[in-house]
Protein backbone atom coordinates (compact mmCIF):
# COMPACT_ATOMS: atom_id res chain seq x y z
CA UNK A 1 0.00 0.00 0.00
CA UNK A 2 0.76 3.75 -0.13
CA UNK A 3 2.13 5.73 2.70
CA UNK A 4 3.81 9.10 3.20
CA UNK A 5 7.05 8.19 5.98
CA UNK A 6 9.78 10.51 7.34
CA UNK A 7 12.70 8.60 7.48
CA UNK A 8 14.64 11.06 10.12
CA UNK A 9 13.49 13.88 12.58
CA UNK A 10 14.48 16.95 11.12
CA UNK A 11 13.91 16.12 7.30
CA UNK A 12 12.16 18.50 5.01
CA UNK A 13 10.12 16.71 2.98
CA UNK A 14 8.26 13.01 3.61
CA UNK A 15 8.56 10.53 1.26
CA UNK A 16 5.53 8.75 -0.74
CA UNK A 17 6.04 4.93 -0.83
CA UNK A 18 4.31 2.04 -2.54
CA UNK A 19 5.14 -1.71 -1.28
CA UNK A 20 4.56 -0.01 2.50
CA UNK A 21 3.62 -2.92 4.95
CA UNK A 22 1.30 -3.82 7.55
CA UNK A 23 1.45 -6.41 10.34
CA UNK A 24 -1.50 -8.84 10.85
CA UNK A 25 -4.19 -7.71 13.00
CA UNK A 26 -3.91 -8.78 16.35
CA UNK A 27 -5.99 -9.47 19.11
CA UNK A 28 -7.73 -6.04 20.44
CA UNK A 29 -6.87 -4.66 16.97
CA UNK A 30 -8.47 -3.17 14.24
CA UNK A 31 -7.44 -2.63 10.50
CA UNK A 32 -8.73 0.58 9.13
CA UNK A 33 -8.88 1.56 5.35
CA UNK A 34 -8.17 5.31 5.68
CA UNK A 35 -10.75 7.53 3.75
CA UNK A 36 -9.41 10.86 4.65
CA UNK A 37 -6.73 12.66 6.96
CA UNK A 38 -6.33 16.24 7.87
CA UNK A 39 -2.78 17.60 8.54
CA UNK A 40 -2.16 19.49 11.32
CA UNK A 41 0.36 21.49 12.96
CA UNK A 42 1.81 18.85 15.39
CA UNK A 43 2.17 16.57 12.20
CA UNK A 44 5.01 19.43 11.34
CA UNK A 45 6.34 19.29 15.35
CA UNK A 46 6.53 15.76 15.25
CA UNK A 47 8.90 15.71 12.01
CA UNK A 48 10.78 18.73 13.45
CA UNK A 49 11.48 17.20 16.84
CA UNK A 50 9.56 19.57 18.76
CA UNK A 51 7.39 17.17 19.85
CA UNK A 52 9.41 13.65 20.42
CA UNK A 53 8.41 10.67 18.23
CA UNK A 54 11.04 8.26 17.13
CA UNK A 55 11.91 7.71 13.44
CA UNK A 56 11.05 6.80 10.81
CA UNK A 57 7.42 7.20 11.29
CA UNK A 58 3.91 7.51 9.10
CA UNK A 59 2.49 11.15 10.15
CA UNK A 60 -0.85 12.14 10.63
CA UNK A 61 -2.96 11.66 13.75
CA UNK A 62 -6.21 13.04 12.07
CA UNK A 63 -7.75 10.55 10.38
CA UNK A 64 -11.09 8.61 9.55
CA UNK A 65 -11.83 5.79 7.65
CA UNK A 66 -13.52 2.01 7.37
CA UNK A 67 -13.04 -1.16 9.35
CA UNK A 68 -11.61 -3.78 7.34
CA UNK A 69 -10.96 -6.38 9.69
CA UNK A 70 -11.31 -6.92 13.71
CA UNK A 71 -9.25 -8.90 15.98
CA UNK A 72 -9.88 -11.09 18.36
CA UNK A 73 -11.15 -10.02 21.98
CA UNK A 74 -12.86 -7.09 19.98
CA UNK A 75 -16.38 -5.97 20.96
CA UNK A 76 -18.55 -2.80 19.74
CA UNK A 77 -16.67 -2.88 16.02
CA UNK A 78 -17.39 -4.75 12.90
CA UNK A 79 -16.45 -4.67 9.88
CA UNK A 80 -17.66 -1.98 7.92
CA UNK A 81 -18.14 0.24 10.59
CA UNK A 82 -17.28 4.12 10.21
CA UNK A 83 -14.63 5.44 12.31
CA UNK A 84 -12.69 8.41 13.48
CA UNK A 85 -9.17 8.00 14.80
CA UNK A 86 -8.45 8.61 18.07
CA UNK A 87 -4.69 9.04 19.24
CA UNK A 88 -4.64 8.74 22.38
CA UNK A 89 -7.73 6.47 23.43
CA UNK A 90 -9.35 6.51 27.04
CA UNK A 91 -8.53 3.12 28.48
CA UNK A 92 -12.10 3.26 31.03
CA UNK A 93 -10.80 2.11 34.08
CA UNK A 94 -7.48 4.10 35.16
CA UNK A 95 -8.14 7.09 37.98
CA UNK A 96 -8.73 9.36 35.03
CA UNK A 97 -11.11 7.75 33.25
CA UNK A 98 -12.95 7.04 36.62
CA UNK A 99 -13.05 11.44 37.38
CA UNK A 100 -14.43 11.64 33.78
CA UNK A 101 -10.95 13.18 32.60
CA UNK A 102 -9.67 10.36 29.60
CA UNK A 103 -8.29 12.93 27.70
CA UNK A 104 -5.75 12.20 30.87
CA UNK A 105 -5.20 9.28 30.65
CA UNK A 106 -2.18 7.49 29.88
CA UNK A 107 -2.80 4.12 28.58
CA UNK A 108 -2.59 4.99 24.87
CA UNK A 109 1.03 5.67 24.93
CA UNK A 110 1.37 1.95 24.88
CA UNK A 111 0.53 1.88 21.34
CA UNK A 112 3.18 4.27 20.71
CA UNK A 113 5.98 2.07 21.26
CA UNK A 114 4.72 -0.66 18.38
CA UNK A 115 5.85 -0.18 14.87
CA UNK A 116 2.61 0.05 12.71
CA UNK A 117 4.16 -0.41 9.16
CA UNK A 118 7.41 -1.80 7.48
CA UNK A 119 9.15 -0.39 4.70
CA UNK A 120 11.72 -2.47 3.12
CA UNK A 121 12.55 -4.55 6.25
CA UNK A 122 12.74 -1.88 8.33
CA UNK A 123 9.75 -1.14 11.37
CA UNK A 124 7.88 1.94 10.74
CA UNK A 125 6.18 3.84 13.50
CA UNK A 126 2.94 5.98 13.56
CA UNK A 127 2.80 8.98 14.88
CA UNK A 128 1.48 9.06 18.25
CA UNK A 129 0.53 4.97 17.77
CA UNK A 130 -1.77 5.76 14.47
CA UNK A 131 0.00 7.30 11.39
CA UNK A 132 -2.98 8.57 8.87
CA UNK A 133 -0.84 9.18 6.08
CA UNK A 134 -1.29 5.72 4.97
CA UNK A 135 -3.96 3.71 2.62
CA UNK A 136 -4.62 1.38 5.47
CA UNK A 137 -3.46 1.17 9.03
CA UNK A 138 -4.01 -1.67 12.13
CA UNK A 139 -4.59 0.21 15.62
CA UNK A 140 -5.52 -0.99 19.01
CA UNK A 141 -9.69 -0.79 19.10
CA UNK A 142 -9.89 1.91 21.41
CA UNK A 143 -8.17 4.32 18.53
CA UNK A 144 -10.99 3.81 16.45
CA UNK A 145 -14.47 5.36 17.61
CA UNK A 146 -17.31 4.76 16.13
CA UNK A 147 -18.03 7.44 13.66
CA UNK A 148 -22.12 8.40 12.91
CA UNK A 149 -22.87 7.37 8.65
CA UNK A 150 -23.99 10.90 8.30
CA UNK A 151 -20.73 12.66 9.25
CA UNK A 152 -18.03 12.62 6.13
CA UNK A 153 -15.13 11.46 6.29
CA UNK A 154 -13.56 14.31 6.08
CA UNK A 155 -15.15 15.60 8.63
CA UNK A 156 -14.21 12.92 11.03
CA UNK A 157 -10.71 13.43 10.19
CA UNK A 158 -11.22 17.06 11.90
CA UNK A 159 -13.23 15.56 15.00
CA UNK A 160 -10.08 13.11 15.59
CA UNK A 161 -7.85 16.41 16.91
CA UNK A 162 -7.84 19.87 15.88
CA UNK A 163 -11.84 20.35 16.68
CA UNK A 164 -12.08 18.64 19.09
CA UNK A 165 -9.33 20.45 21.05
CA UNK A 166 -9.75 23.99 20.12
CA UNK A 167 -13.52 24.00 20.54
CA UNK A 168 -13.39 21.53 23.64
CA UNK A 169 -10.77 24.40 25.58
CA UNK A 170 -13.32 26.86 24.89
CA UNK A 171 -16.24 25.23 26.50
CA UNK A 172 -14.90 22.37 28.28
CA UNK A 173 -11.47 23.66 30.00
CA UNK A 174 -12.00 27.50 30.51
CA UNK A 175 -15.77 27.54 30.61
CA UNK A 176 -16.34 30.51 29.02
CA UNK A 177 -19.14 33.10 30.42
CA UNK A 178 -22.00 34.07 28.11
CA UNK A 179 -21.34 37.90 27.84
CA UNK A 180 -17.29 37.35 28.32
CA UNK A 181 -14.02 38.91 26.01
CA UNK A 182 -11.46 36.05 24.80
CA UNK A 183 -8.12 36.91 23.09
CA UNK A 184 -6.91 34.14 20.97
CA UNK A 185 -3.45 33.77 19.78
CA UNK A 186 -2.61 31.64 17.10
CA UNK A 187 -5.17 31.06 14.64
CA UNK A 188 -4.41 27.52 12.94
CA UNK A 189 -6.86 25.26 12.98
CA UNK A 190 -7.33 24.83 16.76
CA UNK A 191 -7.21 28.29 16.89
CA UNK A 192 -10.02 28.68 14.42
CA UNK A 193 -11.79 25.89 16.78
CA UNK A 194 -11.13 27.65 19.96
CA UNK A 195 -12.86 30.95 18.25
CA UNK A 196 -16.04 28.69 17.03
CA UNK A 197 -16.01 27.57 20.78
CA UNK A 198 -15.71 30.69 22.10
CA UNK A 199 -18.60 32.22 20.18
CA UNK A 200 -20.81 28.93 20.84
CA UNK A 201 -20.02 29.72 24.17
CA UNK A 202 -21.56 33.22 23.93
CA UNK A 203 -18.44 35.27 24.36
CA UNK A 204 -19.21 38.67 23.28
CA UNK A 205 -15.98 39.78 22.11
CA UNK A 206 -13.13 37.95 20.47
CA UNK A 207 -10.12 38.92 19.31
CA UNK A 208 -7.59 37.05 16.75
CA UNK A 209 -4.12 37.32 17.16
CA UNK A 210 -1.84 36.15 14.49
CA UNK A 211 1.01 37.35 11.81
CA UNK A 212 -0.51 36.08 8.90
CA UNK A 213 -3.31 37.95 7.00
CA UNK A 214 -4.74 35.39 5.38
CA UNK A 215 -5.62 33.35 9.13
CA UNK A 216 -6.66 36.67 9.86
CA UNK A 217 -9.47 36.87 7.89
CA UNK A 218 -10.61 33.29 8.53
CA UNK A 219 -10.44 34.32 12.09
CA UNK A 220 -13.74 36.70 11.15
CA UNK A 221 -15.13 34.17 9.07
CA UNK A 222 -15.50 31.57 11.82
CA UNK A 223 -16.40 34.20 14.65
CA UNK A 224 -13.84 36.82 15.84
CA UNK A 225 -15.12 40.12 16.19
CA UNK A 226 -11.69 41.99 15.34
CA UNK A 227 -8.57 40.69 14.12
CA UNK A 228 -5.09 41.94 14.49
CA UNK A 229 -1.50 41.27 13.93
CA UNK A 230 0.92 40.72 16.88
CA UNK A 231 1.75 44.42 17.12
CA UNK A 232 -1.88 45.63 17.49
CA UNK A 233 -2.74 43.63 20.59
CA UNK A 234 -1.94 46.04 23.00
CA UNK A 235 -4.05 48.76 20.83
CA UNK A 236 -7.11 46.52 20.99
CA UNK A 237 -6.21 45.41 25.14
CA UNK A 238 -6.55 48.62 25.71
CA UNK A 239 -9.40 49.90 23.67
CA UNK A 240 -11.86 46.80 24.36
CA UNK A 241 -10.91 46.40 28.24
CA UNK A 242 -9.15 49.62 29.29
CA UNK A 243 -5.81 48.25 29.65
CA UNK A 244 -7.27 45.69 31.55
CA UNK A 245 -6.79 42.43 30.31
CA UNK A 246 -9.32 39.73 28.63
CA UNK A 247 -11.24 37.41 30.86
CA UNK A 248 -9.88 34.49 28.69
CA UNK A 249 -6.35 34.64 26.54
CA UNK A 250 -6.09 31.25 24.52
CA UNK A 251 -2.34 30.63 23.84
CA UNK A 252 -2.96 28.36 20.43
CA UNK A 253 0.95 28.51 19.56
CA UNK A 254 3.07 26.33 21.96
CA UNK A 255 5.82 28.78 22.71
CA UNK A 256 7.25 30.18 26.15
CA UNK A 257 6.51 33.95 24.32
CA UNK A 258 3.24 33.60 23.12
CA UNK A 259 1.81 31.92 26.68
CA UNK A 260 3.65 35.16 28.47
CA UNK A 261 2.09 37.46 26.16
CA UNK A 262 -1.29 35.66 26.40
CA UNK A 263 -0.90 35.80 30.48
CA UNK A 264 -0.44 39.22 30.08
CA UNK A 265 -3.39 39.87 28.17
CA UNK A 266 -5.57 38.63 30.99
CA UNK A 267 -6.74 40.63 33.26
CA UNK A 268 -6.38 39.82 37.13
CA UNK A 269 -8.39 37.03 37.96
CA UNK A 270 -9.17 35.98 34.15
CA UNK A 271 -8.02 32.90 33.02
CA UNK A 272 -5.18 32.13 30.17
CA UNK A 273 -5.83 28.61 28.57
CA UNK A 274 -2.82 26.91 27.39
CA UNK A 275 -3.64 24.95 24.17
CA UNK A 276 -0.67 25.07 22.12
CA UNK A 277 2.00 21.77 22.47
CA UNK A 278 5.53 22.72 22.68
CA UNK A 279 8.74 21.81 22.77
CA UNK A 280 10.00 20.22 26.67
CA UNK A 281 12.80 22.50 26.64
CA UNK A 282 11.02 25.91 25.91
CA UNK A 283 10.29 27.14 29.66
CA UNK A 284 7.80 30.06 30.27
CA UNK A 285 9.37 31.98 33.03
CA UNK A 286 6.79 34.13 35.65
CA UNK A 287 7.76 35.48 38.93
CA UNK A 288 6.00 34.36 42.18
CA UNK A 289 4.98 37.47 43.42
CA UNK A 290 2.68 38.41 39.78
CA UNK A 291 1.51 34.29 40.18
CA UNK A 292 -0.14 35.30 43.99
CA UNK A 293 -0.66 38.86 43.25
CA UNK A 294 -2.74 38.79 39.85
CA UNK A 295 -4.49 35.37 40.40
CA UNK A 296 -4.77 34.48 36.93
CA UNK A 297 -5.64 31.02 36.44
CA UNK A 298 -3.20 28.87 34.24
CA UNK A 299 -4.90 26.72 32.97
CA UNK A 300 -3.60 23.82 30.42
CA UNK A 301 -5.95 22.09 28.14
CA UNK A 302 -4.99 18.67 26.22
CA UNK A 303 -7.19 17.14 24.08
CA UNK A 304 -10.32 19.50 24.18
CA UNK A 305 -10.16 19.08 27.95
CA UNK A 306 -12.56 16.51 28.58
CA UNK A 307 -13.27 12.90 28.24
CA UNK A 308 -12.27 12.75 24.47
CA UNK A 309 -15.70 10.64 23.83
CA UNK A 310 -18.17 13.14 25.40
CA UNK A 311 -15.96 15.56 22.95
CA UNK A 312 -16.55 13.73 20.19
CA UNK A 313 -20.42 13.93 20.69
CA UNK A 314 -20.22 17.55 21.52
CA UNK A 315 -18.40 18.83 18.52
CA UNK A 316 -20.99 16.36 16.30
CA UNK A 317 -24.00 17.51 17.93
CA UNK A 318 -22.82 21.45 17.55
CA UNK A 319 -22.09 20.41 13.84
CA UNK A 320 -25.46 18.85 13.24
CA UNK A 321 -27.36 22.03 14.83
CA UNK A 322 -25.66 24.47 12.49
CA UNK A 323 -23.45 25.92 15.26
CA UNK A 324 -20.08 24.92 14.26
CA UNK A 325 -18.75 25.13 10.31
CA UNK A 326 -16.59 22.47 10.05
CA UNK A 327 -17.25 22.19 6.37
CA UNK A 328 -15.78 25.76 5.91
CA UNK A 329 -12.11 24.84 8.08
CA UNK A 330 -11.52 22.57 4.93
CA UNK A 331 -9.27 24.37 2.25
CA UNK A 332 -7.29 21.96 0.05
CA UNK A 333 -7.79 18.57 -0.49
CA UNK A 334 -5.25 17.05 -2.36
CA UNK A 335 -3.66 13.49 -2.72
CA UNK A 336 -1.48 11.70 -0.64
CA UNK A 337 1.01 12.56 -3.30
CA UNK A 338 0.66 16.21 -2.78
CA UNK A 339 1.61 16.56 0.81
CA UNK A 340 4.56 18.40 0.79
CA UNK A 341 2.58 20.79 -1.22
CA UNK A 342 0.00 20.72 1.67
CA UNK A 343 2.97 20.75 4.07
CA UNK A 344 4.67 23.93 2.46
CA UNK A 345 0.52 25.41 2.64
CA UNK A 346 0.11 25.30 5.82
CA UNK A 347 3.89 26.44 6.86
CA UNK A 348 3.13 29.83 4.76
CA UNK A 349 -0.73 30.23 6.08
CA UNK A 350 -2.07 29.76 2.45
CA UNK A 351 -4.27 27.19 3.92
CA UNK A 352 -6.31 26.04 7.13
CA UNK A 353 -6.96 22.70 7.13
CA UNK A 354 -5.57 20.32 4.46
CA UNK A 355 -7.61 16.70 3.60
CA UNK A 356 -5.54 13.72 2.39
CA UNK A 357 -8.36 11.94 0.54
CA UNK A 358 -6.94 8.41 0.91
Amino acid sequence: MRAAVLHRTGQEKLEVHTGVELPDTGPGQVRVRMRAASLCHSDLSAMSGVLPQPAPFVPGHEGAGEVTEVGEGVRGLAVGDHVVICWMPPCGVCPSCARGAGNLCLAGFANMGTPNYRFDGTDVFGFSGTGTFAEESVVAAGCAVKLPDDVPFEIGALIGCGVTTGVGAAIHTAQVEPGSSVVVIGCGGVGIAAIQGARVAGAAQIVAVDPVASRRAWALRFGATEAVAPDGLAAVQQRLTGGEGFDYAFEVVGRSTTVRAAYDATRRGGALVVVGAGAMDDQAQFNMFELFFNEKRILPSLYGGTDVLRGYRTIIDLWRAGRLDLAGMITHHVPLEAVNDAIEQMRTGEALRTVIDL
